[in-house]
């Protein structure tokens, strides 16, 4: 039986056999010593996305330490809320933290945290929070919903529908519309300021 550790665009958590390309954390231990979830789902307003492998170091999955979560891609860690690590993937997170600003200086991983914390999370409960945009001006990487329940990636002309193994075929993206979007509006200018993020291959 698969933990229930797979992240879907919602960031809600899935116990699902699918592998992702990513893995990450939301700040610490947020499981119950026999491995399965009460009613939390983060630890800290620290939710990253990281390698799978680094350093060669060995992880007990959902043991003493913190709660590990996998992910499709980056396009889904991105929408549930996640940023790159500054540890094993540095190089990823100086370019998403240098474009988190139009100007001024580069923001702190807490700063960044804030933020984005504000904006994937409901003040009042633990849902998730859903931006209505258009769709005309979304980046690439964004991913939106058209009806509360599935989840859509934006390429190019194309919505792809996400699934927990990958996307499926491709669809027109409507023009003059509006719909829920699941990343993060900061996250949203990261991507439209240029941050290339990791896609399952299954997008092409």
């Amino acid at each position: 039986m698969p933990l229930q550790n797979r992240v879907d665009p919602f960031g809600e958590l899935l116990a699902v056999p699918a592998r992702g390309l990513l893995f990450g954390n939301r700040g610490g231990k947020f499981h119950r010593d026999d491995r399965t979830l009460g009613r939390r789902r983060h630890a800290s307003r620290q939710w990253i996305c990281c390698v799978l492998s680094f350093k060669n170091r060995q992880r007990d999955v959902w043991g003493r330490t913190y709660t590990e979560l996998f992910f499709l891609d980056e396009v889904t860690a991105l929408a549930a809320g996640h940023r790159p690590c500054f540890e094993c993937r540095r190089a990823d997170a100086v370019a998403f933290a240098e474009r988190f600003h139009d100007k001024g200086a580069r923001p702190s991983a807490p700063q960044m945290d804030d933020v984005l914390h504000a904006q994937r999370i409901h003040p009042a409960g633990n849902t998730k929070r859903i931006h209505h945009m258009k769709l005309d001006g979304l980046p690439d990487g964004a991913v939106v919903t058209l009806s509360g329940q599935d989840a859509f990636a934006v390429k190019g002309d194309a919505l792809l529908p996400w699934s927990p193994s990958g996307y499926g075929a491709a669809r027109k993206r409507p023009r003059a519309a509006h719909a829920g979007v699941l990343t993060p509006p900061a996250i949203v200018n990261v991507l439209r300021r240029g941050f290339a993020p990791l896609w399952h291959p299954s997008s092409e």
